[in-house]
């Protein structure tokens, strides 16, 4: 059962493609019933890009001092996790496992965003042009194969409890399509996820961007059919975004998928 009480997915302006401070976040998620709130901001190792969308280790020593101040200051009344949304580069896996080995995340979710290309990284879910244009000429098929490859990778590697936005990669080219090989290594994750024990987050986002979540309705579907664990994450990057389910309920409650609402 899909718990639209918990937002387990919102980043700040810590991580540069945000706004809002976290304080404004929780305000926002006490507003719209909340009751738990998962930060989960960005963690990269070795990204070779042209802009940082990501933390540094001293933004999250302020994250972790802001964050722990808020837990104290809405205890009983909104309670906050502090995670990371890593973002897996093979080519730095050790230097990533001893990032999250030296902080006590309440939440781990793991992400794949940047596929390197000729000593260049480019954003899997960006709809910027220079990404859309040189992961474009590779073909949708062939990324999204290392996509998921890359993904698959990372689930047997790092330490985690949730899966974020599995297809959303490649998520503004018009002619994205999945094909069978694609539902293949899909199978593979999902198998992969039941033997860690990781749950799949249903992210919101989606339903703005193409009219349902992340994932799309069938693998969902699969999802709960092998047992697997979902979570709700909005991944607001603005506080007026925290806890914007109305999409997401209607889409589950119209495809026969249990939510909890708390009413």
């Amino acid at each position: 059962m899909l718990d639209l009480t918990t937002d387990g997915h919102v980043h700040t302006s810590l991580c540069r493609h945000a706004v809002g401070r976290m304080g404004e976040y929780v305000l926002a998620a006490e507003s719209r019933g909340i009751k738990r709130l998962f930060f989960l901001e960005h963690l990269e190792k070795g990204i070779e890009y042209f802009e940082r969308t990501w933390l540094t280790e001293p933004d999250f020593d302020e994250y972790f001092r802001l964050g722990r101040e808020l837990q104290q200051t809405w205890k009983g009344r909104v309670e906050i996790g502090l995670g990371v949304e890593v973002g897996y580069n093979p080519e730095r896996r050790q230097e990533i496992l001893a990032a999250l080995a030296a902080r006590p995340w309440n939440r781990i979710g793991i992400s794949y965003h940047f596929m390197a290309v000729a000593g260049r990284h480019y954003n899997l879910v960006s709809r910027k042009s220079d990404n859309m244009e040189n992961l474009g000429r590779l073909g949708v098929a062939r990324v999204l194969s290392e996509y998921f490859a890359t993904l698959l990778e990372a689930i047997e590697t790092l330490p985690g409890q949730v899966v974020c936005h599995l297809d959303a990669a490649m998520r503004y080219y018009p002619e994205i399509r999945l094909e069978g090989s694609h539902y293949r290594q899909i199978d593979e994750i999902f198998t992969a996820m039941m033997g860690r024990g990781l749950a799949l987050e249903v992210n919101a986002s989606g339903c703005r961007m193409r009219g349902e979540p992340f994932p799309a309705r069938e693998l969902i579907a699969e999802a709960l059919q092998r047992g697997i664990a979902l979570v709700a994450g909005s991944d607001a990057h603005r506080p007026e975004d925290v806890g914007q389910f109305a999409g997401l309920r209607d889409f589950m409650e119209k495809n026969g998928f249990p939510v909890f609402t708390g009413e």
